[in-house]
């Protein structure tokens, strides 16, 4: 091997620890389930080159609690139909403890099928995700399989190497610490959240349940003085308007701390396809949900732009009439998109629209929201998540 071979050798084998180290960064520092398998199978299938990646997450059921795709778009993917179920290929990984290499799958007597607007796929990488605890010698053992990870490529497209099913492997080490904390952690939140409300319900009792108590007592005595008395009714007004602004800023300060569930469980990006499901399934109108990038925002941060983001949904089912509402998702933005009637951006904010103070909103974050309308051309409304702070901090600057 010649000096220049060798340091390109050495150029690569530093490149690809680079890529390795990212990757497993990636995964530690994501909490949530959902996220972590996206960070998994995205981080897979650019490590190795592959034109397809998936993870799948088993359920006790034949079929698999998560299935997450990469290298299919949405339409493709909603084309194909519901998860899999633990058959053919996929339950011979789920059934090996050592990883399943072939140059066509197709030729394997373990495939079945694949339905229709599936992908024609040849080679093949399936590597196990194997839960490993420490067993009584102090090594360790890999008790069960938690999911697994499946590369493929095109047809006529080269196989996967002995370098690609090692560099997998590791990928999968990781995967199986990563997933097993990020589940712990959810539950920890789980938990957590269930003591929040307590706690606010607790504070709803001993703050806003006695002003209001003091308003009711206030209200009354003024009623009494008002045929004797008006100057002495007036200052007990007076004090029920006190009071009922107090109350008012005591109730905004609880919901502002009320985090919707599904975040803890599930993260902003999951939460928001289930919500868009949901109102594709309660609506008429046809609403699609394509996540393009992963998004991350601090916990705060991911419950105002999930709010902006409802309002602007709100905004186009009441409003816009339209037959089709896109909701894009991006590390830097998320758009939604319809083709309704439109209307004359200049006079959106009389219009009772709330446009404007989902901007000024926005902005007052460290993001923007940005408008594009006209009469018959349908809305897009563009959040700007670069600079997004969490509300918290945005309030102290």
């Amino acid at each position: 091997m010649t000096a220049s071979d060798s340091t390109g050798h050495s150029r690569e084998a530093t490149s690809l620890l680079h890529e390795v180290s990212a990757a497993v960064g990636a995964i530690t520092r994501h909490l949530s389930v959902h996220q972590v398998l996206e960070v998994i199978v995205s981080s897979a299938r650019r490590l190795v080159g592959a034109d397809y990646a998936a993870i799948g997450i088993p359920d006790d059921e034949g079929g698999f609690a998560e299935f997450i795709t990469d290298g299919i778009g949405e339409a493709q993917r909603l084309e194909i139909g519901p998860l899999p179920r633990q058959h053919g290929m996929l339950a011979a990984i789920l059934a090996e403890s050592e990883p399943i290499r072939l140059d066509d799958l197709r030729r394997d007597p373990r495939f079945q099928w694949w339905p229709k607007a599936h992908p024609t796929m040849a080679a093949l990488l399936g590597v196990p995700i194997r839960d490993c605890g420490p067993d009584l010698g102090g090594g360790s053992d890999c008790i069960r399989t938690i999911g697994i990870v499946v590369l493929t490529n095109d047809l006529g497209k080269p196989g996967f190497s002995e370098s690609d099913t090692e560099l997998i492997e590791l990928l999968a080490s990781h995967a199986a610490i990563a997933i097993t904390n990020a589940r712990l952690y959810e539950r920890s939140r789980e938990l957590t959240v269930v003591e929040e409300r307590n706690r606010l319900a607790r504070e709803l009792h001993d703050a806003v349940m006695q002003r209001l108590f003091s308003l009711r007592l206030s209200a009354r005595a003024a009623r009494k003085l008002a045929p004797t008395d008006p100057e002495a009714a007036a200052r007990r007004l007076g004090e029920v308007e006190t009071l009922a602004a107090e109350a008012i800023a005591e109730l905004r300060a609880v919901i502002v701390e009320l985090r919707p569930a599904d975040l803890d469980a599930h993260g902003l990006v999951e939460t928001l396809r289930r919500h868009v499901t949901l109102l594709d399934r309660l609506h008429d109108t046809e609403v699609t949900f394509e996540l393009r990038s992963p998004v991350d925002l601090s916990r705060d941060g991911e419950v105002e732009v999930l709010r902006l983001v409802q309002e602007a949904l709100s905004n186009a089912f009441r409003h816009a009439r339209a037959r089709h509402v896109a909701v894009t998702v991006e590390s830097e933005r998320i758009t939604i998109a319809d083709d309704g009637e439109g209307f004359d951006a200049a006079e959106a904010a009389t219009r009772g629209l709330g446009l404007l103070s989902m901007r000024e909103r926005a902005k007052a974050l460290g993001g923007d929201l940005d408008l594009k309308t006209a009469p018959g051309e349908g809305t897009t409304v563009t959040l700007e998540l670069e600079g997004f702070t969490d509300p918290e901090e945005a309030e102290r600057d």
